[in-house]
């Protein structure tokens, strides 16, 4: 209870100060001085069930204080969890490890599914319920005075922002005595109860209903109003209930949840997985492709606009479908006699294709891709350091800062490396090429006007991937700079320090690396043993203290990087030959 503790002392804005990592001063600016239409920018966005959400983004200063505040409130939640030993599966909206897709499954396979929402959530927690909030709660009960700092920092306009990072933790916070109220009634009626955000659920496979959370409309038997005690529940607690938002689902026709189909799985429903797939086919096709929302027209109605969609749009799209194809997978794998990671791999065709066509077809940037993420790390420095002598890179401001102008590959920690196949080493990289040149003949949209490069090690690794370039240019890409393979690939192999008949990139960081000892170990490219640490942990530490060290022995690199980047824009920008 450390954290909390520290807070339940506070007594001033010094005290707030310290534990946000302030300066009480810039607190107080920002409070106090700053002038209430410079801390926040205002916009809309569409919402998921049609209409227009708004939202209020906090300016730069006041969302890092923001941001630090929910950081500390989330670790106090945390504490007052773990010291009564509670694991809320409670409310799903903006909490780690919880999501629309757990919010989902604690629904499945119910006769009865009912769903309220509650009509502006955050707009409901207003300045004194913040601040009454932390002086009554029994587990905060902070100081009056710490109390109006923390919701000062937290409102705008006497409510609790969307758009602001604390505003999903307190509106948790606060809306636990809800969900503790409801879900004694849920459970008292043989139901299960959840929420996500505004959008809360009740299922039963009992064979009636229980009035006191919903009844059906005399004389309209499919029609449902809230029951009273919901609805007392809900009012006592300062929300109210959206009635046109009320829904009673059976389980013979479809019932989902946050969005999410429940009948016998959580799933997608597959209409969205039609609409999203001929987004798709659009895109590979032509470039572009609509975007449908739906939003109200002067008299209130609900009316489609077209836009033309963004490609981060449709990516959010697929990651969606992906993560909750990823979630059935995980409960399948146990499943005797069956193989879900094939049938995960068949879906994954379509976000494949996406995802060679966005990051290496109609890639905005040159992109560089390297065996691995340790190669990545000294070639940004390299890049940052010599950014003057490498137009092609890197810009220079008038300031002297730097910024990249290339992509560099970076191997997340996610299912998308997975997704493209592109899990590190040459071989790997030569694999990708071959499915890079069978994929983009899908492809009828402009692409391919920026480069990708693949960086190897000049050793006996990169024996697949330099033989794939002899057969497609009769090259030897060891003693080339470069080599253009097809299309938009270009291959660079590491040229050779003197002496060696192999190189890899550690060994252009020449005696710097060589009196590094970590924990009393030293490096060896062989990997972690007793007396030496890998090729990772001796990147992770040139990466934290790059100022120490001199990456000019990188040139070399460079220098061919950048000549596969001027010669690609070169082709591109000659004049078409005409028969």
């Amino acid at each position: 209870m450390f954290q909390l503790l520290l807070l339940k002392g506070a007594q001033s804005i010094h005290d707030v100060a310290f534990l946000l990592q302030f300066q009480a001063k810039a607190i107080a600016f920002i409070l106090y001085k700053k002038p209430p239409e410079f801390k926040y920018s205002s916009f809309t966005i569409p919402k998921r069930s049609g209409g227009l959400r708004q939202i209020n983004a906090p300016t730069e200063d006041l969302m890092l204080l923001q941001r630090r505040l929910a950081d500390l409130l989330q670790a106090c939640a945390a504490e007052v969890n773990a010291d009564k030993k509670w694991d809320d599966q409670l409310a799903h909206g903006f909490k780690k490890d919880r999501s629309i897709v757990s919010n989902a499954s604690k629904h499945l396979k119910r006769r009865y599914v009912f769903n309220i929402d509650l009509q502006d959530f955050f707009g409901a927690i207003n300045f004194g319920r913040v601040r009454g909030f932390f002086i009554n709660d029994k587990n905060f009960a902070l100081n009056p005075k710490v109390a109006t700092i923390l919701a000062q920092i937290a409102c705008y306009q006497n409510t609790l922002p969307q758009g602001s990072p604390c505003s999903p933790v307190i509106s948790n916070l606060i809306g636990h005595v809800l969900d503790v109220h409801l879900c004694k009634l849920a459970s008292e009626k043989g139901c299960t109860y959840s929420r996500y955000a505004d959008d809360i659920t009740f299922s039963t496979n009992e064979k009636e209903f229980p009035s006191a959370i919903a009844h059906r409309v005399q004389g309209a038997p499919h029609r449902w109003e809230v029951g009273n005690e919901l609805q007392e529940i809900v009012t006592h607690s300062g929300f109210v209930i959206a009635p046109e938002k009320t829904r009673m689902q059976y389980w013979t026709s479809r019932q989902d949840v946050t969005g999410l189909v429940v009948n016998s799985k959580v799933n997608i429903r597959s209409g969205y997985r039609r609409t999203v797939r001929a987004m798709a086919q659009r895109l590979f096709m032509t470039g572009k492709f609509d975007f449908v929302q739906t939003i109200p027209d002067a008299s209130g109605a609900q009316v489609a606009i077209k836009s033309e969609g963004t490609i981060d749009q449709l990516h959010g799209m697929l990651g969606h479908i992906d993560y909750v194809d990823r979630y059935n997978v995980k409960l399948r794998e146990t499943e005797p006699e069956q193989n879900p990671q094939k049938e995960l791999s068949s879906k994954h065709s379509l976000y494949r294709r996406f995802l060679i066509f966005k990051e290496f077809y109609a890639n905005p940037a040159p992109m560089i891709v390297c065996e691995g993420k340790t190669d990545t790390v000294y070639l940004s420095h390299a890049i940052r350091n010599m950014a003057a002598l490498y137009p092609v890179l890197a810009s220079v401001s008038p300031d002297n800062k730097v910024a990249l102008t290339i992509r560099m590959f970076k191997y997340p920690e996610s299912s998308t490396t997975e997704i493209l196949r592109l899990t590190g080493g040459a071989d790997v990289l030569n694999g990708f090429l071959w499915n890079y040149l069978k994929e983009i003949k899908r492809f009828k949209a402009p692409g391919k006007q920026q480069p990708v490069i693949f960086v190897v090690d000049n050793d006996s690794g990169a024996k697949g991937i330099c033989g794939s370039a002899n057969t497609l240019t009769k090259k030897d890409a060891r003693v080339e700079p470069f080599v253009h393979l097809s299309e938009n690939l270009y291959l660079v192999v590491l040229p050779l320090p003197a002496g060696k008949k192999e190189s890899e990139i550690e060994d252009f960081m020449g005696s710097q690396i060589k009196g590094i000892k970590l924990d009393g170990k030293t490096y060896n490219r062989a990997g972690d043993s007793d007396q030496h640490f890998s090729k990772h942990i001796l990147s992770q530490h040139i990466d934290k203290n790059a100022q120490k060290f001199d990456f000019t022995d990188l040139a070399p690199i460079l220098d061919r990087i950048s000549a596969a980047i001027q010669a690609h824009h070169a082709k591109k920008a000659a004049p078409a030959v005409v028969a």
